[in-house]
């Protein structure tokens, strides 16, 4: 019996979470380390949470990450997106109004 293979999920919802999750992390890395491009620490946020949600189990039936009972990030990449959210979340709603209030009918 072979190694069971799992295919990431690439429906338009996780697509759109997916790009909700890079803008926030842009945002918060432009603003609080005054950088035009990612730093090193937030790119490998930006990858590791982007990874996390290709393989999220919940696939096309997934909510808000806050409303999940499964945590399916490390214990030091969760509290750092803690920390990426709302600093980002009152941003999102200059910056991008439109995701911000999907976002917070998705909860």
């Amino acid at each position: 019996m072979g190694a069971r293979v799992i295919e990431p999920n690439s429906g338009p919802k996780i697509q759109k979470e997916k790009e909700i999750v890079r803008q926030m992390i842009e945002i918060y890395c432009h603003r609080k380390h005054h950088r035009d491009s990612l730093c090193k620490e937030c790119q490998d946020l930006k990858n590791y949470a982007l990874l996390r949600l290709s393989f999220c189990r919940f696939g096309e039936d997934k909510t808000a990450c806050s409303n999940c009972k499964i945590h399916c990030y490390k214990p030091k990449y969760r509290e750092k997106m803690k920390a990426v959210m709302r600093y980002s979340g009152p941003w999102m709603l200059l910056y991008h109004p439109i995701y911000s209030i999907k976002h917070l009918l998705n909860k």
